[in-house]
Formats: structure tokens, sequence, C-alpha cells
């Protein structure tokens, strides 16, 4: 099939998510190989978002495609009543990469789904029904997940489900007040939490659910001590505590989770993307030894036909085995450094660069209309005129992958990009400001 040929027939018969459908015009995709795609004319494109955040090793990875095949030739799919190899394994490989108190893990399909069966396990083993998350925040948009994250995707799904309940992220570059310090920063916030727990009576509330570090809403790094803080919160009032690293986690941050940064146990723990790097479809949420052994002696009400599907897990065995073998984390922190020092001169030359936050080989870079006022590049929840799309594709015009979300450009390539690579792709990102800058006046 020609290029066309492909296009026209998935804009016939799919429906593209997160898209008005009518004038779309998606790029054909016939090759993809390390962080490069390459579409049906044969342009080669960087892949600076890592797809959705994923592509952790890069594409065409053949340690996990040749462990896919081979366990394809043993048997495809066993159902998880049973046990089988790959999923034994893996589960192993997780709760040894985990903190000392976690026991046991629960595989599931993605990210969303994963969120959607931790909630289900805080509030049996609390016998609590609210879940308590963050405004800036995306956990995924099936009823649950949705439910949890506090973001404009959520508004489909309202009015929501009772016991869900939102608050504010230690969000500095856009608070009102001017703290002295990262630390008065994080006094502030958790008391404003501890408020609003007691006023929502800590007796009904199972758990307090975080994206470790905010993602797509920002790359938002909170604070010296504010996980900490919300860790003496949930212990003071019996709530778990549950991280959600289907972004953050594996590698992408410098460390294997982005908790590893702030001195933290979480009680229970979601991963997705970064355990299979999307070759097949895998998330699972890692649980306390104390919840794991509350579940031996009650029902774990949980369940999906594809739980640790054998294909997805042996994908994932290699997968974790790879980013030992290739030394991912070295590299991560090597390049990362590379990555903050370049956004940091974006930041200083482009009117349009309100704020840069990254950590490890992820970042956002916050566009606003003005610097001294911070007013947004587009409103929240809002552009209508299509400001955003018109500034990616821009860059994907000039072969530099990625999407937007907000008034924010994620910059997340596949943790194997060298230093000359990212330089590479660092030119096109700034080149595309200085567009952005022309059409504010800047």
């Amino acid at each position: 099939m020609t290029g066309q040929e492909i296009r026209d027939m998935d804009l016939t018969y799919n429906l593209h998510s997160w898209s008005k459908q009518k004038g779309l015009n998606p790029v054909v995709i016939t090759k993809a190989e390390g962080i490069y795609l390459w579409d049906s004319d044969g342009k080669r494109y960087m892949d600076m978002s890592s797809g959705q955040v994923n592509s952790n090793v890069g594409h065409g990875n053949k340690d996990i495609i040749e462990a896919i095949k081979e366990q394809a030739d043993k048997y495809c799919f066993i159902s998880p009543s049973l046990a089988v190899e790959p999923r034994a394994k893996l589960a192993k490989m997780v709760i040894d990469r985990m903190p000392d108190n976690m026991g046991k893990v629960f595989f599931t399909n993605g990210g969303a789904d994963a969120n959607e069966n931790a909630i289900k396990m805080a509030r049996m083993y609390t016998g609590r029904y609210k879940v308590m998350s963050r405004y800036r925040s995306y956990h995924g948009s099936t009823f649950g997940a949705g439910n949890l994250t506090g973001e404009p995707r959520r508004y489909p799904l309202e009015p929501g489900i009772p016991g869900f309940i939102k608050f504010f992220d230690p969000y500095v570059y856009r608070e009102a007040i001017s703290f002295a310090s990262e630390e008065d920063a994080t006094k502030f916030y958790i008391a404003k939490l501890r408020e609003q727990i007691i006023y929502e009576n800590p007796s009904t509330i199972a758990a307090i659910v975080m994206e470790t570090i905010t993602g797509s809403n920002g790359v938002i790094i909170p604070p010296k001590g504010y996980l900490e803080g919300v860790r003496k919160l949930c212990d003071e009032f019996g709530i778990m505590m549950i991280c959600d690293e289907v972004m953050a986690g594996w590698c992408r941050t410098g460390k294997m989770f982005a908790f590893e940064h702030f001195n933290v146990k979480p009680d229970i723990v979601t991963f997705a993307k970064g355990i299979t790097c999307g070759y097949i479809q895998l998330g699972g949420v890692a649980v306390s030894k104390k919840i794991a052994a509350y579940f031996d002696d009650h029902l774990l009400s949980c369940g999906l036909t594809y739980s640790g599907h054998p294909l997805a897990c042996a994908a994932g065995v290699a997968c974790l085995n790879y980013y030992d073998k290739a030394r991912i984390l070295d590299n991560v922190n090597a390049v990362g450094k590379v990555l903050g020092e370049e956004e940091e001169k974006l930041k200083a030359k482009h009117a349009c660069v309100g704020d840069v936050r990254y950590i490890g080989l992820w970042s956002a870079i916050e566009l606003v209309k003005d610097k001294n006022t911070k007013e947004p590049l587009v409103p929240y929840g809002k552009d209508e005129g299509g400001t955003m799309p018109g500034i990616v594709k821009s860059l994907m015009k000039k072969g530099f992958c990625t999407y937007s979300h907000e008034n924010m450009l994620l910059v997340a390539p596949p943790l194997i990009i060298t230093k000359e690579q990212l330089l590479e792709a660092m030119q096109i990102l700034d080149d595309v400001l200085s567009e952005v800058d022309a059409a504010i006046g800047g």
C-alpha cells in the first residue's frame, strides 16, 4: 500500500484519540529504529517523546523482539489462574527492584487499569472509600482512572464517582505566593493538604494517589521534603500512599523509580509503559508486604483476562535485563545533564519560554505570552486556535516528533539517545521557539 492509501484507510476506519476527527492528516510511519521514525516518503524523524513516554529503549530492540518470538514458539496465552515462567520471573524482578517493604505484584494491561486496581485494593484493605488525587494529574481515561485524573480529560466523565477528592499540586512556578525556599513551599502545601484531610474526615480516606512527578501536565517536580511530608500524613491517618510511576518509572528520571529521589516507600506503586517499552502492552500494581498478607485471608476482587500475559511478561523480562545490560541509568544521568543545560539556555534565550523543568531524560517546556506575568501561551483547558498543535506540527516538519499538553511541550527522548543526537534535536527546538517568539512579538 502507498502512504496515501494507508492514510485514507486509517482515517476512514479509525477514531483517533483526543482529537476532532475532521481535518486530521496523520503522518504514515513505515519504519522505526533506535530513536528514529521514517514516514512513507522516507523522511526521518527523531522520536523526542519516546512515543507516549514509553519507548524507553527505542525502537527495534533485538533483545525484546527475540524474547517475544521465543515465548510465542512455546505458547502465547495461558489463563492468569495458572503459573507460567515469564509471569513468575517478571514478578520477582519487579519486587527485587522495589523498596524492601514491597511484597507482590498484580499485572494489568496498562497504566489506567493499574490505577483502577490500585484504588480497589486500597479500598478493600482499608475499608474506606475516599480517594484523593491532584488537579494537574493524568492517571488514565477509564472510568476509575479518569475520576482520579484532575485535568480537563476528566470532564467527559462528570458527574463522577462519589468519593474522589482533588487537591492542589505543589506547582511552585504558578503559585501566587513567593516562597523563600523549597522547604517553605513544602510547609505550605503539606499544611493545606493536612487541613483538607481533616475536613474530609481522615477515617473515610483510603488513599492519596499521586504521579510521583507530574507527567504530561508539566513535569512538575515536588519541592524538597514534599513527598516525605505526604508520607507522614499517610502514616498519621492510616491512609495508603499510592505512587503512580506509569510514566516516571523504569529509569526515566535517572533512578529506577522516581520515588527513589525522595526517600519514601509507598504502600502501592502502579507502573506500565517502560516495563516493556511498548513492545507489548503491560502494566501492574506492586503492593506492600502488609497489603499482600491481607489478601492471604481476604478475597482479592480483581481480575483481568490478560493479566500477566505471557508474551508481555517475556518482553518485560528482556526489557528489565536490557536496562542493566546497556547501563541505561548511566546514560540517562549523563545525557540528562546535557538536556537540562540546553533547556536552561532556551529559557534564557526565548521570550516564549517561561519555565523549564527536567529530571533525567524527562522534561517540559512551559510556554508563555509574557515572562513577567507568566500568562500561559494558551488558556488552561482551551486552545481554540490550535496554537500548540501548530507548534508541534512545525517541529514535526523539521524532524522533531513530540506532543504538547496545555501550554507545555514535552521533551522525553528514548533513554538510549546520545549527546550528539540530543544536541541535533535541541537545535530544531531552538529554531521553532524562535518562530514562537516572533509570533508573540518577543
